[in-house]
């Protein structure tokens, strides 16, 4: 991929947003925006809203840099609008935006490739908070949502499920994703999407702080520790980076994503949970950190999004002569 100056781009960069991670999304976008001035690009910052189409269309960026997380800015629907509106994007298109938001999907086109998933299906919400529908331990989660929003780990010898599936008060759709439990490490893998083939960065074991890795222990100070690269045997090292590059690939994600997993030593059971097509670029995120790791600074990572993005529009318009 041949160096873009960024100063010649206009760039929108898509923050905020109307999902339940807005608040992380206004973190991301804020860090990636400060990185694209420092590279010298001229950057616009848009809370998206449900006018996003027109506040575009007057705005007239070269390219919009994708900062949303959850519904909406990263199921494929803000992608469509994108295209829509002829402006190029980072990350996914709208198809494996839309396939990896919905995990029950997302599940059976990654088994169908080779990729180790959890067992477990849809159910509706109401049926769950009845009775149990598998025997604990089990994970109650919402099918699409991120940054684990809405997740119940119903522990072994529990007598009932949450009866906040029940409530009013749910926000997170009719039908949850009911899965096993699976005990042990929790590991991320990052992936950049190259001309050549994804290539994943390497792999990192979090360790919760906060009992289990929930939005706390992923946002929150000093929520969670991450050992980089993680302390697994090799083989199992080696499995998680193809895996998450075997994911990116039968979902047709492009960009940067980070597949996640669990990890269980005694049984040697290495499952993948979710595949994240805009992960985090929060101070405490994940990608970044790997790509450090990896020799890529957070502005090195930022301005390969931002050339991957308009490598793959086949736009030429901004670049230098």
């Amino acid at each position: 991929m041949s160096s873009l100056p960024l100063s010649h781009l206009h760039i929108a960069v898509l923050l905020g947003g109307l999902s339940s991670e807005r608040d992380v999304s206004l973190v991301s976008g804020k860090s990636c925006a400060d990185a694209l001035e420092r590279l010298g690009a001229k950057v616009t910052r848009v809370d998206a809203g449900r006018d996003l189409a027109q506040v575009l269309t007057a705005l007239k960026p070269d390219l919009v840099f994708n900062a949303l997380h959850g519904a909406w800015g990263e199921d494929g629907c803000v992608q469509g609008i994108l295209e829509t509106l002829q402006i190029p994007y980072t990350h996914s298109g709208v198809l494996p935006s839309a396939l990896a938001m919905d995990k029950a999907k997302a599940k059976a086109v990654l088994k169908a490739a080779g990729v180790t998933v959890p067992g477990g299906g849809l159910y509706n919400r109401h049926e769950v908070a009845r009775d149990h529908v598998m025997a604990p331990p089990y994970v109650v989660k919402p099918n699409a949502e991120g940054s684990s929003v809405g997740v119940y780990i119903i522990r072994e010898g529990a007598n009932s499920p949450p009866q906040d599936l029940a409530s009013d008060a749910w926000t997170f759709g009719e039908e949850v994703m009911v899965e096993p439990y699976v005990a042990g490490q929790e590991l991320a893998v990052a992936v950049l999407g190259e001309s050549g083939g994804p290539r994943a960065l390497t792999v990192t074991d979090i360790v919760s702080n906060t009992g289990w890795y929930d939005y706390e222990a992923k946002y929150g100070e000093n929520g969670s520790r991450h050992v980089l690269p993680a302390d697994i045997p090799s083989t199992v090292f080696e499995r998680a980076k193809r895996q998450a590059e075997l994911a990116h690939s039968a979902l047709g994600c492009q960009s940067l994503t980070r597949s996640d997993f669990r990890y269980d030593k005694i049984k040697d059971v290495l499952v993948l949970l979710e595949v994240n097509t805009q992960p985090g670029m929060t101070p405490t995120s994940l990608a970044p950190e790997q790509a450090a790791y990896a020799g890529m600074g957070f502005d090195d990572l930022v301005k390969w999004i931002v050339e991957d993005a308009y490598a793959r529009s086949g736009s030429g318009r901004k670049t230098a002569s």
